[in-house]
């Protein structure tokens, strides 16, 4: 067979050659959060892709952050996993599935099924996320799965099925646009949903009437829009939602109707909310008056939550406060009106849809009889899982304990991302069989587990993906699987094989899985659960791969529970009493603050993707403590000092940065950072575990710490073209630039040792002539091009990557340039990155202010920032906000 132009050429699963064609642009989804926007991907045959907004998909309508933009820079196989490896080594595909399913057989027979498990992903298709589930539940006879979902979306699954008898999410992302009233709680939509955020901003732009109230301790990029910020108190959101529905019910805004007909429990509710304290908030009370007030007076009224709400020891009391307030007034599955939970991960609700949840048990089923009965029949289990496994936290506390004696992980970093993050890495290197499916060889977890199998990532897999408003779209391949890296399902399904399961999981591809998992939402169903896609079961080939992004569920109007409607026995939602608790850890006086983590605009989960990009390096380039400046103040801290947060679970070393946007009190560090990039940046080492009873979510948000100035004698900046092997040293942080690596160091050495050490670091990864000039700077220049610099000096220089990145940039320095080099840099530099879609720096903006560009609109003509994802516009709000005060002063 001739090779056909733009084909992709690949091995199939049962081993043949096969040809696929591929058009010149492919439609996809991304792979980030969990709003699921669409994106067409045009391969350019080597390797890259050229990126663009899909202007078809209902999610995104031809819009794109920062992140889905950059998606074209991160698609090089630097740092991927290509190949097998045990214990190091590289093995075959065959010597690498037999020792896993020889490991699991051994392992059950010895210990018994409970004492193996997987830890798999959002970041899994949903095909994928069958097949793992599948495998586990019903022919291992174990429900110890849990997935990183835990740790963003289990708090929400838990009170929907507690108010809805359902995980269902009632409403669409329109009903942000038709609301009267949006109410963002513990979201930073602005950052970490853009593309939402353009909608409701857009919409709030058409109509002005539009009201927006943010619910976050911190002032975040969101509050930018927001006509009331309530700054409350970190973990007293029950609180919040008690007095609400308190107030909602003495102004006597309560749809008598709806309540009667369709739910119960309210007097219980209401004698818990009325029983709740105000100053438990920490908000002026005419605040929270005028939160009532706004609540009582709109009926089209959204109610949007995510972390803020979720990662909490009371996540889900939280979210069945807040429902109850849309149970009471009747504002739920209607145009314009409901509770909204949005996701963190791009296939959590796949996840929730096939069960991977240890809770869960497939396809919106739950560990009940008769629904065990069901799916066991259904999937012709041969060991069917009887009882709830482990929840995340709990599963690697039992690795650590050695009471489970094997585990998978599927597609996630838990070494950094989970809390008491030194505990988890402590129990994979102590467990006697650790597997990790990954992509991505450089990543926290990969280096802690023995045997490493190569996975596809988001340009090379196949299958299904659902957003956050049950959206599902289809996530195509336009690149070829590279070394011997193969989908995850597929590596299921070869163990499942080897255990003697074959027939059960011999699918020839992903349309086969999807079409099973479909026909198991339908089946024995008849209305009795929400989830069910029947009518996809009998998708052939072609349509399964043609197939466009369609919303399941919820009638012609694809909401839920508008009229009533809702899935526990009686067809009822319940009212659920909420009492005031406060966070499980509290501070004292050996740790008086709180510690709040999250993400920043252009980074996602642990960078393994985006840290590829050079473009959404520039924002925030090394891990940063922010800190109020009273609490600063008090403990000798100014901005670029290098701080110590320590906790009762860990400690971590991050660059101060002071700020007025968070209270007193408190402190907020983003997540991201891990040991591959980073000396201590991983701060999930320093996060408590506990979590909420019920759900099992880790409390992410509140950790008491104290946090101590670092003595640094000397900072620096290196910009190198081969990476450099660091001496040990206090603070480093590593960030990609555009042909080099950058890094930002400090330590607390005299100032001649590590200028000695460092340079010798420096020129042994970047050989050449070592050039010394002035103010504390060295370079290698080779033939007249820079292959490294490197600048130190007594203080923290914050400027100093833009003023050496231009002469990276050059193949040959002239006599002037290299006396600029060597005299400490250009002062042209950019000036820091603002607008990371377009690559503008603060100083253009800056300049653009100076030339008479007075408006948002000016600025985006001029430049171009903030004219795509929009996620910048807050920081020029702020610019524009300086450059008036300047001129009135």
């Amino acid at each position: 067979m001739p090779i056909l132009r733009d084909a992709l050429l690949w091995s199939a699963p049962q081993g043949e050659v096969v040809f696929v064609v591929m058009t010149a642009a492919v439609h996809t989804t991304c792979p980030y959060c969990g709003v699921g926007c669409g994106i067409v991907a045009t391969s350019d045959g080597k390797g890259g892709a050229a990126i663009a907004a899909n202007h078809d998909h209902p999610a995104n309508r031809g819009r794109l952050c920062s992140k889905g933009a950059a998606l074209g820079e991160t698609l090089s196989l630097e740092d991927r996993l290509l190949h097998p490896e045990i214990d190091g080594q590289r093995v075959s595909w065959e010597v690498a599935l037999d020792t896993v399913a020889n490991g699991f057989r051994r392992t059950i027979e010895r210990h018994g099924p409970d004492a193996v498990a997987f830890y798999v992903s959002g970041q899994l298709l949903t095909e994928d996320y069958y097949a793992a589930n599948k495998l586990i539940k019903g022919f291992l006879g174990t429900a110890n799965i849990d997935t990183n979902s835990r740790l963003c979306m289990a708090s929400s699954v838990a009170g929907h099925k507690r108010a809805f008898g359902s995980d269902t999410v009632p409403g669409l992302y329109e009903d942000f646009e038709q609301a009267d009233l949006v109410v963002l709680v513990g979201s930073n939509l602005a950052w970490c949903h853009p593309v939402l955020f353009q909608r409701l901003e857009a919409a709030r732009l058409a109509r002005p009437s539009m009201k927006v109230v943010v619910v976050d301790p911190r002032r975040t990029e969101t509050c930018d829009i927001a006509d009331l910020h309530l700054a409350l108190k970190p973990g007293s959101d029950v609180a919040l939602f008690n007095l609400l529905l308190a107030g909602l019910a003495g102004r006597g805004v309560v749809d008598r109707d709806f309540v009667d007909r369709h739910t119960s429990g309210l007097d219980a509710a209401l004698a818990s909310a009325r029983a709740t304290d105000p100053a438990v908030c920490g908000l002026p009370r005419s605040d929270i008056e005028i939160f009532i007030d706004w609540f009582a007076r709109t009926e089209r009224v959204v109610t949007l939550y995510s972390q803020g709400v979720n990662q909490s020891s009371a996540g889900v009391d939280k979210v069945n406060a807040l429902i109850n307030c849309h149970l009471l007034t009747g504002r739920i599955g209607r145009p314009g009106m409901g509770p909204f939970s949005i996701t963190g991960q791009p296939n959590a609700m796949g996840g929730r849809e096939v069960g991977a949840l240890s809770n869960t048990l497939a396809a919106h089923m739950d560990f009940g009889a008769a629904e065990i009965d069901r799916v066991a029949r259904f999937w012709r289990a041969a060991r069917m899982a009887t009882r709830p496994g482990l929840k995340a936290v709990e599963l690697f506390e039992a690795v650590r304990a050695g009471r489970i004696k094997a585990v998978w992980i599927m597609a996630t970093n838990p070494v950094a991302s989970l809390p008491d993050a030194d505990a988890v890495r402590e129990a994979l290197q102590g467990c006697e069989l650790s597997i990790v499916s990954e992509a991505i060889r450089a990543s926290d977890t990969v280096d802690a587990c023995r045997i490493r199998l190569p996975a596809l990532t988001w340009a090379e897999k196949d299958g299904t993906v659902t957003n956050s408003e049950r959206g599902i779209s289809r996530q195509r391949p336009f690149l070829p699987p590279p070394g011997e890296a193969k989908q995850d399902w597929w590596i299921v399904s070869e163990v499942a094989r080897r255990l003697g399961h074959g027939k059960a999981f011999a699918w020839r591809g992903v349309a086969d899985i999807f079409r099973e998992h479909a026909a198991l939402s339908a089946f024995e169903n008849e209305g009795t659960r929400d989830f069910d896609i029947g009518a996809c079961a009998m998708l052939d080939d072609a349509a399964y791969e043609s197939l466009q992004p369609f919303v399941w569920g919820g009638g012609p109007q694809q909401r839920f529970f508008g009229e009533g409607g809702f899935f526990h026995a009686d067809r009822r939602a319940r009212f659920i009493a909420t009492k005031v608790r406060a966070p499980v850890n509290a501070p004292d006086e050996s740790r008086p603050l709180i510690l709040n983590t999250g993400r920043v605009r252009d980074q996602w989960h642990t960078m393994t993707r985006t840290g590829k990009s050079v473009r959404l390096a520039g924002h925030r380039p090394e891990p940063t403590i922010e800190v109020h400046p009273h609490d600063a103040s008090a403990r000798g801290l100014t901005d670029g000092d290098i701080a110590e947060v320590t906790s009762a679970w860990g400690r971590g070393a991050l660059r101060v940065h002071v700020t007025d946007s968070l209270r007193f009190g408190e402190v907020f560090a983003p997540m991201h950072w891990t040991a591959q990039v980073s000396r201590a940046g991983r701060i999930n080492a320093a996060v408590n575990p506990a979590v909420d009873p019920v759900s099992g979510q880790p409390e992410l948000k509140h950790t008491p710490v104290e946090i101590r100035r670092l003595d640094m004698r000397w900072h620096g900046t290196i910009l190198a073209r081969r990476a450099v092997m660091l001496p040990e040293i206090s603070y480093w942080a590593r960030i990609r630039g555009a042909g080099y690596h950058a890094y930002l160091v400090a330590g607390d050495q005299p100032f001649a040792v590590a200028q000695q050490a460092l340079s010798a670091a420096v020129r042994t990864a970047n050989p050449g002539p070592w050039l010394v000039g002035e103010k504390g700077v060295g370079a290698v220049v080779s033939d007249g091009r820079v292959e490294a610099v490197m600048t130190l000096g007594s203080t923290y220089q914050a400027d100093a990557r833009d003023r050496f990145a231009p002469f990276m940039a050059l193949d040959r320095l002239t006599t002037e340039q290299r006396d600029e080099l060597l005299h400490g840099g250009t002062d042209m530099h950019r000036g820091g990155e603002l607008c990371a879609c377009f690559g503008v720096s603060c100083g253009a903006v800056e300049a653009a202010i100076a030339d008479g560009a007075t408006s948002l609109a000016a600025i985006g003509a001029t430049t171009q920032a903030g004219t795509n994802c929009g996620s910048c516009r807050s920081e020029i709000r702020a610019l524009l906000r300086a450059a008036r005060l300047v001129k009135v002063a």
